[in-house]
C-alpha cells in the first residue's frame, strides 16, 4: 500500500522516537532513511487499522528452542539435519522454531557474532534457513548489545577506520562505574591499543563481546538494515538479546535506561507497520518488576520472557511448596492486547536466579542451589554493585534438575519433569521448550570440561541416528518424555481457554497443589489446570473450585468424565488434571 497519509504518520512516529534518543540530530532525515531502508517497496507498509487486524498468535502456538548445530548427521549441514528432525519427528505439532544465533562467531556458542549477514558455514547457508522458515514460524536472534572482537567493525575500531571506529562504547576506567549492574564477574572494561590510542571498551559479557555505542544513530541504521535482511530470509520473530544493557550512561546502573526502551519502541513501530506479521521478544533476565516494563504501554515488546517461571517452578517441584509460584501467577498482570508472555522451564543459558531477587527468600534459594549441585549442576556468578558476587544462574539439564527433591534423587523423575511441562503449557502466554528438555538430555559434563564454561552442561550436540533410534524405542526415557510432551501439546492446541491472552486466575488450593483457572475469550470454555507438586498423593476437594452444576466436566488429559463435582479427587504424586466443560473429542 503506497498510502501517503500512512507514510506521513509513520515518519512522524519514527521522528518522535528518534528525537527522544538523538535530540541533537536531524530526526526527520533519520526517519526517512529508516523508512527507505526498511521498506524499499512502500506497498509493504500497512495502516493502523490493518495492524489491529493482524493475528499474532493463538492457542496452537508453541515454540521449540534449539541451536542450529544441536542435531548432526554425517555428510549433511546441521541446519538440514535440524529440518529433517522437525519434519520427521515434530511435524506441525510445534509451529515455531527458535534457532539460536546461526552466524559466524568467535565465542559464547554464537552470541559473539562476527558477521550478522552470513550463516556459519559449519551449519549451512541461507537457503537452509529459508527452507525451515517455509515450514515453521522462524525466530531468530538479533544480538544487538555487543559484537565479536573478530568482526570487521571491531577491526575498523582498532585501526581507526569508519564506520567501526564509532560503533563501540568506551569509558575512562577512572569514571564512576560502581553502580553498573552486571551479569558476569569479569572486569567491565577491556583495554585495547588502537590507532587512535589506548581505549577501554565496555564488555558486559566477555572481553571478546564488545558493547556497541548506540549514542551513534548510524549504528541504529546498521541494525535496521540487518533486521530488513533477516525478514527477507524468513525470520518473523526477533529475539532482542541482552537488550536491557543496550544504552550506557556513566554514573548510572546502565541497565533498563529510558533510551533503551525508546529504541525498542522504534523497532516495534517498524515491525507493526510491516505487511508481514513480525514479533519482538525481549530477552531481559532481570527481576520481574523490571522485566514487565518491557511491555511498555503496548508499544514495546510483543512478548517478554517469563523469566521468573523457571526458578520458581523448579523451587516448587524440589520443595513440594508452590507458595512462591502462586505468588508469581497472582502478581503477573494480564498481558494487554498485542502482548503476551513466553513461558519456558529452562533455556540454553540455564535457570536464571536474578528473577528470584526480592521474591524467594535467600534461605530458599540456598536450599535449591544445594539440591541442584547435588544433581550434578553448576552455579554461575555475577558481579553486583560494589564488586560483590552473587549467584546468577543454575546450569543443569532441566531433566536432571527434576531427578529428586531437597532430600535427594528418587523414582519420580519423569513424572516430576512432566509436571513442570504441563504447568508451563497451561499458563497464560506462549509455551516454549528447549530441545534438550524435549529430548530429556542428561548433563553434558564432557562439554563443560572441554569448554570450561558451566553453560555447556546443557548444550550438547546429538547424533541424528542415535536420537532417532531412542525416540523410536518406547522403552527409552527420551521416547517417553518426547511422546508425553507432544501428546500434551496436541491437547493444549485444541483448547480456546489456553489462548495466550485468555483469562487466568490462580486458585486458592491446599499446600502441595498448584492450580489456575483459564477461560476462553469467548467465555465458552473453562479449564481448571491443577497439579500435585509433591511426591505424596494429595486430595483435591472439587467443591472448592466451584464447578458449575448442570455442566458436564471432563479431564482433558485422561479423557475421564468427572461424575461428582462435589466429591474428592485423589491426585497421585506429580499428577495433573485439566478439568474442562468441553469434552476432549468435541473441542
Amino acid at each position: 500500500m503506497n498510502d501517503r497519509p500512512t507514510i506521513d504518520h509513520l515518519l512522524h512516529r519514527l521522528s518522535g522516537h528518534l528525537g527522544a534518543v538523538y535530540p541533537d540530530h536531524d530526526c526527520d532525515r533519520l526517519a526517512q532513511r529508516i523508512v527507505d531502508l526498511f521498506w524499499p517497496d512502500k506497498s509493504q507498509i500497512i495502516t493502523r487499522s490493518e495492524i489491529a487486524d493482524k493475528p499474532l498468535w493463538d492457542e496452537s502456538d508453541i515454540a521449540m528452542i534449539t541451536y542450529g548445530g544441536t542435531i548432526r548427521s554425517d555428510g549433511k549441514p546441521p541446519l538440514q539435519t535440524l529440518h529433517r528432525f522437525l519434519k520427521e519427528h515434530i511435524g506441525q505439532t510445534i509451529g515455531t522454531v527458535h534457532i539460536l544465533p546461526f552466524f559466524p562467531y568467535s565465542c559464547d556458542d554464537g552470541f559473539g557474532v562476527i558477521d550478522y549477514l552470513s550463516v556459519d558455514e559449519d551449519l549451512g547457508d541461507w537457503s537452509d534457513v529459508e527452507a525451515i522458515a517455509d515450514d515453521y514460524r522462524l525466530m531468530g536472534d538479533l544480538v544487538i548489545n555487543h559484537g565479536s572482537s573478530k568482526s570487521v567493525w571491531f577491526q575498523q575500531f582498532l585501526s581507526g577506520e569508519a564506520p567501526g571506529k564509532d560503533y563501540y562504547y568506551t569509558a575512562d576506567p577512572t569514571a564512576d562505574l560502581g553502580n553498573v549492574v552486571r551479569p558476569r564477574a569479569h572486569p567491565l572494561l577491556t583495554p585495547f591499543r588502537t590507532a587512535l590510542g589506548d581505549r577501554h571498551v565496555w564488555s558486559t559479557f566477555s572481553s571478546d563481546q564488545l558493547d556497541f555505542d548506540f549514542t551513534n544513530p548510524e549504528l541504529l541504521i546498521e541494525f535496521v538494515k540487518i533486521i530488513a535482511d533477516y525478514i527477507d530470509h524468513g525470520v518473523r520473530v526477533f529475539r532482542l538479546d541482552a537488550v536491557a544493557f543496550l544504552w550506557k550512561e556513566i554514573g548510572t546502573s546502565s541497565i533498563n535506561l529510558d533510551e533503551t526502551h525508546e529504541i525498542i519502541r522504534l523497532l516495534r513501530t517498524l515491525m507493526d507497520h510491516h505487511v508481514e506479521t513480525l514479533i519482538i521478544i525481549t530477552e531481559t533476565n532481570i527481576p520481574n518488576h523490571e522485566n514487565l516494563t518491557y511491555f511498555g504501554n503496548q508499544n514495546e515488546a510483543h512478548v517478554i520472557y517469563n523469566f521468573s517461571l523457571p526458578p520458581l517452578l523448579t523451587h516448587a517441584l524440589l520443595t513440594g511448596n508452590a507458595l512462591y509460584l502462586k505468588r508469581l501467577t497472582r502478581s503477573n498482570p494480564p498481558a494487554l492486547t498485542g502482548c503476551t508472555y513466553l513461558n519456558f522451564t529452562a533455556s540454553h543459558d540455564g535457570i536464571g536466579l536474578r528473577p528470584t531477587e526480592g521474591v524467594l527468600p535467600q534461605g530458599e534459594v540456598d536450599q535449591m542451589l544445594a539440591a541442584i549441585q547435588g544433581f550434578g549442576g553448576r552455579v554461575s556468578m555475577r558481579r553486583g554493585p560494589g564488586g560483590t558476587e552473587k549467584p546468577y544462574e543454575m546450569n543443569i539439564s532441566f531433566f536432571e534438575a527434576m531427578q529428586g527433591t531437597l532430600k535427594g534423587p528418587d523414582e519420580h523423575q519423569i513424572d516430576r519433569f512432566m509436571t513442570a511441562m504441563v504447568i508451563m503449557l497451561a499458563l497464560e502466554g506462549i509455551p516454549a521448550i528447549y530441545i534438550h528438555s524435549l529430548l530429556a538430555t542428561p548433563n553434558g559434563y564432557e562439554d563443560v570440561n572441554r569448554t570450561g564454561h558451566n553453560r555447556s552442561i546443557n548444550r550438547s550436540q546429538l547424533d541424528y541416528d542415535e536420537i532417532s533410534g531412542k525416540l523410536m524405542d518406547p522403552a527409552t526415557i527420551e521416547a517417553q518424555v518426547f511422546a508425553r510432551f507432544l501428546s500434551l501439546v496436541e491437547i493444549r492446541k485444541q483448547q480456546q481457554a489456553f489462548h495466550p491472552n485468555a483469562v487466568q486466575f490462580t486458585l486458592a488450593l491446599p499446600e502441595g497443589l498448584f492450580g489456575i483457572w483459564r477461560q476462553s475469550r469467548e467465555r465458552t470454555q473453562s479449564v481448571f489446570a491443577i497439579s500435585n507438586v509433591t511426591k505424596e498423593a494429595k486430595t483435591l476437594s472439587l467443591a472448592d473450585i466451584n464447578l458449575i452444576a448442570g455442566d458436564q466436566w471432563w479431564d482433558l488429559i485422561s479423557g475421564d468424565t468427572i461424575t461428582d463435582i462435589e466429591g474428592d479427587f485423589i491426585l497421585a504424586p506429580y499428577q495433573t488434571i485439566w478439568i474442562s466443560n468441553k469434552a476432549p473429542e468435541t473441542v
